[in-house]
């Protein structure tokens, strides 16, 4: 059976040990967040998703979201599920204390939402969502708007949802044809259709506040011509009350492969009053702001249902009975060993549990990043911040969910036929899983945006941020002999990245169709370059606790060590075929002849 507990241990590894945390305290407006008062935070969100969200997870699988006569009815237990979350303030802990909002760290709040993946990334969804619009919003809205809004949103009365795509148009925006036709009050009329909405409609807060990109009669074509506005389900009275019903409506939900508990809604708006966000036909500014939000959000969910795979996987395989030990029996009082015996069943978990590891140490990298970007009082690292954010974020959103479906199916693997079925809960973390490669923007197009626009950015600046800390650490360790096996390989990999990227920027300079025909094994490599650094410094780390006297009761730091040396030596190898591919351009593509398809 699936199972889950939050793998708290390895979470404060990383953001104390790696990422030093507890140094979070010391910049401004993180003063009270010291590591006293954010372990309980991670306690308490432990709890909170393997005591209330997880067991909520398979029943809303099943029974998924029901739609009659335009309302949506979310699965049973998730009204109460999520009053509860309310009224214990998780939808407020990373917004800002001037709307009621906690103001934790980024980097503490990733940590929880990675658990929230975990146990019920469906429910997850609603209050994922209403995030992102309170980020575009707090941003972009004006005084009056986020003074009306913000505070509902917050503390989770409110939810929101962000409204792009429609029928005809989903990464190409430029084409979309929703009108907002301006009022004499100030306010606008919306007409359109819009499709894919994440908790577009649902039965669990009180009013939903939507973002929509819609164009003005004077826009200009393209993307340049789009705005945002702010159209609330029911309108909002001077006072604060709730008003009439506003003109938009479900049409339908969408019958889908999985996260089947989120509704994802057909969006009907019908002179529906909206407010501007922003300035005209500057909305994709304002948008950018919510989807670079969910994208690394996106990410977190994919390592999020690796991880519950992962711990699945290894269960089972301590108690399926199936074989005997290829070099002789383990458990001879047993008919059979245990299959975590086998080469095989240990070279699937391992990959679960590298491709995881990292990936988390890679996810409160950004996180702490973004912090730094914003409450840094040193320009100069809030710059290089704010560089790392902008490279990593496409990297992020498209590995981590590559490396999760990956997991996820790995995690079904172990279990053989049992994991093809229902019962034991781990063909759903693969369904749930795809999703995360396609919505907020496929991962080729985060690819694309890399290569295309984050690569060249500044003449190369935004890349500076990645290697120049990996080439630092390479150039401090390569004489240290306990660190080898790390760091040489680590080396080698960084590179081959250098000559990939040197490659890439010519011929995309040259010729687009080759940096695009490059751009999604380029990303992977790039990513994997990160993880392996990551990689070392975790092994670096758990070195040097290994040498102090009573450090690993535990094993956590052998294990970690152990883990490191298997990346190094069966996954990082992969981006030697990476480069290879890189380096041969794209012509087998773009000259294979579009008819003989």
């Amino acid at each position: 059976m699936a199972t889950y507990k939050a793998p708290l241990r390895d979470m404060r590894f990383v953001l104390y040990e790696m990422m030093q945390g507890e140094t979070l305290s010391a910049l401004p407006g993180y003063e009270e967040f010291t590591r006293d008062l954010i372990d309980p935070v991670l306690d308490e969100a432990a709890k909170v998703c393997e005591e209330v969200l997880f067991p909520l997870n398979r029943s809303g699988d099943e029974e998924g979201c029901h739609f009659e006569n335009g309302v949506v009815r979310t699965p049973k237990g998730f009204r109460e599920a999520y009053a509860l979350f309310r009224d214990g303030g998780w939808t407020s802990i990373a917004c800002d204390p001037a709307y009621g909002g906690q103001g934790l760290p980024k980097a503490v709040n990733v940590l929880v939402e990675e658990m929230i993946c975990s146990a019920n990334l469906s429910f997850g969804m609603y209050p994922g969502l209403s995030h992102g619009a309170y980020v575009a919003l707090h941003a972009y809205g004006s005084d009056a708007l986020k003074d009306a809004y913000l505070p509902k949103m917050v503390d989770g009365t409110w939810s929101g949802t962000m409204c792009l795509t429609e029928p005809h148009c989903g990464t190409d925006l430029g084409l979309l044809r929703t009108k907002a036709e301006p009022q004499a009050d100030g306010t606008y009329k919306i007409t359109g259709n819009k499709i894919f909405i994440s908790a577009g409609e649902h039965d669990m807060a009180d009013n939903i506040v939507h973002l929509v990109l819609a164009r003005l009669p004077d826009a200009p074509k393209g993307v340049k011509g789009i705005s945002l506005f702010l159209v609330p389900k029911f309108l909002v009275r001077e006072d604060g009350s709730m008003g009439p019903r506003n003109g938009v409506s479900c049409g339908a939900i969408e019958h889908k492969m999985g996260i089947k508990a989120s509704a994802t809604c057909v969006l009907n708006f019908d002179e529906s009053t909206g407010w501007l966000v922003g300035s005209p036909h500057k909305g994709m500014q304002a948008m950018f702001a919510m989807m670079n939000t969910e994208r690394l959000s996106v990410g977190i969910q994919g390592l999020g249902l690796a991880e519950a795979s992962y711990q699945g996987a290894v269960s089972y395989a301590r108690e399926r009975l199936q074989g005997r030990s290829l070099s002789g029996v383990k458990h001879p009082d047993k008919p059979a060993d245990p299959i975590i015996v086998h080469p095989d069943i240990r070279r699937m978990l391992l990959t679960q549990r590298a491709y995881i590891e990292g990936s988390r140490a890679l996810g409160v990298w950004a996180a702490r990043s973004l912090d730094f970007a914003k409450h840094h009082p040193d320009a100069d690292e809030k710059s290089r911040a704010e560089d790392f954010v902008a490279l990593v974020t496409p990297v992020v959103k498209a590995l981590l969910t590559d490396l999760a479906f990956e997991a996820t199916n790995l995690g079904m693997q172990v279990y053989g036929g049992h994991g093809f079925i229902r019962e034991h809960g781990m063909e759903q973390y693969v369904r749930d899983c795809r999703i995360s490669q396609i919505y907020e923007g496929t991962n080729g197009v985060q690819a694309l945006d890399l290569v295309g626009r984050k690569m060249p950015a500044h003449a190369g600046r935004y890349l500076r941020s990645v290697f120049h800390p990996i080439s630092a650490y390479i150039e401090a360790r390569m004489e240290n002999a306990a660190l080898a096996e790390f760091v040489e390989p680590l080396a080698k990999t960084f590179t081959r990245l250098q000559q990939a990227t040197a490659q890439v920027a010519r011929a995309g300079m040259a010729k687009p169709d080759e940096a695009g025909a490059a751009a999604s094994d380029y990303l992977r490599l790039l990513g994997l370059t990160v993880l392996a650094y990551l990689w070392a410094r975790m092994a670096e780390t758990s070195l040097a606790r290994l040498e102090a006297p009573g450090e690993d009761h535990d094993g956590f730091y052998r294990a970690k060590l152990g883990t490191a040396r298997f990346f190094m030596q069966r996954l990082l190898p992969q981006t030697s075929g990476l480069f290879q591919a890189v380096m041969a351009g794209g012509r087998t593509m773009m000259d294979f002849d579009e008819a003989a398809f």
